[in-house]
């Protein structure tokens, strides 16, 4: 097939109006069906490039030939809109040899992403050219029956994927409205620097509407409608925030011992272990979390939140604190749903996010103070945490059948026939 790219547009002659102009970044975004905010060129304009270039039909393929290389696009029949020469090869399939929607499937082959990724790491800026384009093997069968049959076995697979996600998105939206309503507004009390995360949502009807007193939920369950207001304190009130011993780089390794926990590491596995005696002398002399309690991570990706299991394991100093509450006026349970719906990163603008002591200290929580209402609103939260980290165990499920499918469909890269 003819393989080419579009007539140059130049910056000056983007409109607010008219057809459609797309770059790298929103062919990228339409294969991953995600919203866009595209540019536009004149109608005159797009008739002019068009006379010159022709225009897109269904079953061509746009591929990204720049920022995420190789990502493509199959043209549907109602498409209507230019875009950036150079940054998207263009391949004119007109389906004589190949079906437009097998052509995509290909492109999406380990067989041809090897090669495209091979081409693109010659410059010191990788790019997927016209000239890589033309010189890009594909293996397909001669019998278009054979490539629908294909192309229709995943399509079905990405049906499925399609409403698994849409499932998964709608609990967590279905989350997000929950922590908006279940938990009242916090005001001052030297936290105006961070905010529970909020999204407007229709409430949940097993719920009852409280009135719009800031001490008191928009949304409660029946049997604590008349229990009170909430108090507001700070969490250095209700807790202390504490740390590990410092453990010093040379006195870690790699594959024995208690398993020692780093900011990037936590809740996964462990790439650092300290020695059994250490783990022993640092626990009975120092700080350590006692099971339930909340780890935080304070550095890098802020905010993290996790319950300590209880297990034998070591965290690093400063980086990894946690909450312990000695009173029990917040419950562990509770003050974790709290936490984890923070948004930490309205604490500064730079690159590189720490949380420091004072001011996870002086961050304002709300709480009830009956203990039966804290377990409610978490039993309620985990329940949801649950289903979501089920059906998001569903959804990753099907897509490695599906990369299952494409191995087995499709040659592998060191093959020249499936």
């Amino acid at each position: 097939m003819e393989i080419t790219s579009s007539k140059r547009v130049h910056e000056s002659e983007w409109t607010v109006s008219g057809v459609p102009f797309y770059r790298a970044r929103e062919i990228v975004a339409l294969n991953n069906m995600d919203p866009i905010s595209p540019l536009y060129i004149s109608e005159e304009l797009y008739r002019e490039n068009a006379k010159r270039s022709g225009e897109i039909v269904e079953g061509d393929l746009l591929v990204t030939g720049v920022g995420s290389i190789g990502i493509p696009y199959l043209v549907k029949g109602n498409d209507r809109f230019y875009f950036k020469d150079g940054n998207i090869i263009w391949l004119k399939n007109r389906g004589t040899k190949l079906l437009g929607r097998f052509l995509h499937l290909l492109y999406g082959t380990q067989f041809v992403q090897s090669q495209i990724k091979t081409m693109a790491g010659v410059g010191t800026v990788g790019t997927y050219t016209i000239d890589n384009a033309n010189r890009t093997s594909v293996v397909f069968p001669t019998d278009n029956a054979e490539q629908q049959n294909i192309a229709e076995c995943l399509s079905s697979v990405d049906e499925l994927l399609a409403a698994q996600a849409r499932k998964v998105d709608a609990l967590k939206t279905h989350k997000k409205g929950l922590l908006q309503n279940l938990f009242p507004a916090v005001k001052g009390s030297g936290s105006e620097n961070l905010e529970m995360r909020n999204e407007k949502t229709e409430p949940d009807s097993s719920f009852s509407i409280q009135n719009s007193n800031f001490s008191i939920p928009p949304l409660r369950f029946p049997e604590f409608q008349n229990a009170g207001e909430w108090v507001q304190k700070k969490v250095g009130d209700v807790s202390e925030v504490l740390m590990c011993r410092r453990i010093f780089a040379e006195e870690t390794n790699p594959s024995e011992g208690v398993p020692f926990y780093k900011i990037g590491t936590l809740g996964g596995i462990p790439d650092a272990f300290i020695s059994r005696e250490k783990f022993e002398d640092y626990r009975s002399r120092y700080n350590y979390p006692r099971t339930g309690e909340v780890l935080i991570t304070c550095s890098g990706t802020v905010g993290k939140c996790l319950p300590f299991d209880g297990k034998d394991s070591y965290f690093q100093d400063s980086n990894i604190v946690w909450l312990n509450n000695p009173n029990g006026d917040v419950s562990n349970e509770f003050l974790l749903m709290l936490l984890s719906n923070v948004d930490w990163g309205m604490l500064n603008s730079t690159t590189i996010t720490r949380i420091y002591g004072p001011d996870l200290r002086g961050l304002a929580i709300k709480y009830p103070e009956d203990k039966s209402e804290q377990h409610r609103i978490a039993s309620c939260l985990s329940s949801l945490d649950a289903l979501i980290t089920a059906e998001t165990q569903k959804l990753d499920a099907l897509k490695t059948h599906k990369r299952g499918l494409m191995q087995q469909l499709f040659p592998s890269p060191e093959e020249a026939t499936p």
